[in-house]
């Protein structure tokens, strides 16, 4: 039986590695985990999972408006802060082979009620260039999410096209 590649994580207490991912079997799917190195590390997760099954997907974790330092940027303006989230999700995308041209389906966490912010966040979406063409998405207004003062998180799934392919 081919060997074993590590799971591994790393977050602020270090890297570690959570498990084995068998080698490629024949029928068998792969699941890749990325980690960005120019983003902040996850604490337990990756930035992305690629699931090869034919088409290459990606499946992005959470784009939050931290810098590669881990500090918020663009405290109290959720529009600085949608613009840092795309710029992180763009990293997210080249880090697996991807672009934003080629996301799926976004989902678009505002901490907002008030429709005129959530409207100023998908405005920063919108003249983004992501996707060629409308992707599916959910915007939705939330009471909290992960980090202190963050307003804005974007999960997205991606085609990997071929010419992405390491």
């Amino acid at each position: 039986m081919p060997a074993a590649s590590e799971i591994r994580v790393r977050g602020a207490a270090g890297e570690r590695t959570i498990g084995r991912l068998p080698a490629r079997l024949p029928g068998v799917h792969v699941i890749q985990r990325v980690t960005v190195p120019v983003l902040f590390p996850p604490p337990v997760y990756s930035h992305a999972s690629v699931v090869e099954a034919g088409t290459r997907l990606a499946f992005l974790a959470g784009s939050v408006p931290l810098d590669a330092a881990g500090k918020l940027v663009g405290e109290g303006d959720p529009v600085r802060q949608a613009e840092q989230v795309l710029a992180n999700l763009t990293e997210q995308l080249r880090a697996v082979g991807s672009g934003l041209e080629h996301v799926l389906s976004t989902d678009v966490y505002v901490v907002s009620a008030e429709t005129a912010a959530l409207s100023a966040v998908w405005d920063v979406v919108e003249a983004s260039g992501l996707s060629t063409g409308p992707h599916s998405s959910t915007l939705l207004g939330v009471s909290c999410l992960g980090y202190p003062g963050q307003l804005v998180e974007i999960t997205a799934t991606a085609v990997v096209p071929e010419s992405g392919r390491p």
